[in-house]
């Protein structure tokens, strides 16, 4: 087990001590967060909100009043927050099963529930894990039968599908800007949406955003703990010895952060952690470009390994990898690789526990639906960080393990 020096799973952003002074003391000469995004997406409008999950809820509040349908399709590997989402605006959740090595949509069960479903309102595309999916067909399935897409670029800031950034080619999309996510102010989301669309959102925003000065005051002393604890020798104590309390207590679900309630907070983000996005964002593509290196590494030293397979992105993408990941043909070993690398402090861990229909306090929400390439991915996946702090003798060292398995 290691104490003094535990590598994050995901390849978020560190905080340096001049950012956090900036953000504090100091005016951004640069405009706002939002201009930052909208010129980086090449997005015509951006909103920076409490989380992803708070803009998911905002863009669904804005297409009731754009449409009279309800339910809302999902891919069956994703967050539990997005159903839980949709359960909250009052919409019905819908569930097609991903392929089953990669995060696309099966096709054919995707034609077929889009076919059958009048009331459909929305398609919810994930790029998990910073791989864009294949968004042509999705457009062509979205025309065909009238549907919104929202994007879900939680973990792809930055990819790149067709020459274009994630979260500008649908008719909306939500960023997650939490902690562990790359570009961070610990607790924190950005929506954008299409030109048309913008009356609908600015009323949902204006609507449901409230000040909430304790709760914000709370998120900005997490900040800076996330500045101290966010590096190798004092992680530990932040995210593997919690994680262990809760292992003890058997609550796998808290012990990796999946267990969420209905109520997430919707409250405005105070000027000082946009100021700390904005002082942090010019640092992005330089730490992606350390994140695909990182990737590159494993992809290179893991090239022809029998029993495995990498979930990469193709010829027509660029993936950001905040962390990348890796099937095992047999689930057995698998489970050995979490074994025997869970506690080396190199940043092995898994992606979501399960398929989005097992997670036992969401049945009611997201009902009982057969999803077996889930369950497989679910049963024969772990996640590589991808980490800047990872050194190049520690990613040779995973590599090594695994190949021994």
């Amino acid at each position: 087990m290691s104490l003094f020096r535990e590598i994050p799973p995901t390849a978020g952003l560190p905080i340096y001590a001049r950012e956090l002074v900036s953000a504090c003391f100091k005016r951004n000469p640069r405009g706002s967060l939002e201009e930052d995004f909208k010129s980086y997406l090449g997005a015509p409008y951006a909103a920076v909100t409490y989380s992803g999950t708070a803009a998911f809820y905002l863009i669904l509040e804005a297409l009731k009043g754009l449409s009279p349908k309800k339910s809302v399709l999902i891919p069956s590997f994703i967050c539990p927050l997005v159903p839980l989402a949709i359960e909250r605006a009052g919409l019905k959740v819908l569930v097609c099963d991903i392929n089953k090595d990669n995060f696309n949509f099966e096709a054919n069960q995707l034609k077929e529930l889009c076919s059958r479903n009048q009331d459909l309102l929305a398609i919810v595309p994930v790029h998990l894990a910073g791989i864009p999916v294949d968004l042509t067909a999705l457009q062509k399935i979205a025309r065909e039968h009238k549907l919104f897409i929202v994007e879900d670029c939680a973990q792809s800031l930055g990819a790149i599908y067709q020459g274009k950034k994630t979260g500008t080619l649908g008719d909306f999309a939500f960023y997650s800007l939490c902690r562990g996510k790359g570009l961070t102010i610990y607790e924190g989301g950005v929506l954008v949406c299409k030109p048309e669309f913008i009356p609908a959102v600015s009323a949902a925003i204006k609507r449901f955003e409230k000040g909430a000065f304790f709760s914000e005051s709370l998120k900005i002393l997490e900040l800076f703990g996330y500045w101290i604890f966010y590096r190798p020798l004092l992680f530990w104590l932040a995210f593997r010895l919690p994680q262990i309390f809760w292992e003890i207590q058997g609550k796998t679900e808290k012990a990796f952060i999946e267990y969420f309630t209905i109520d997430f907070p919707l409250h405005r983000v105070s000027g000082i952690r946009k100021r700390l996005g904005q002082a942090v964002f010019p640092r992005l593509e330089t730490e992606i470009a350390k994140q695909r290196q990182a990737a590159s590494v494993y992809i290179s030293g893991l090239k022809g390994a029998t029993g495995i397979k990498l979930i990469t992105e193709t010829g027509r993408e660029r993936s950001n990898y905040p962390y990348l990941t890796l099937l095992f043909d047999e689930p057995e070993r698998r489970d050995k690789a979490l074994d025997i690398l869970k506690d080396s402090g190199l940043g092995l861990s898994r992606i979501y526990l399960s398929a989005i229909i097992d997670y036992a306090y969401l049945k009611s929400i997201v009902g009982d639906q057969s999803c077996p390439n889930a369950r497989y991915v679910a049963k024969h996946h772990i996640t590589l960080s991808t980490s800047t702090f990872l050194m190049p003798k520690e990613l040779n060292s995973v590599i090594e393990k695994i190949k021994k398995i």
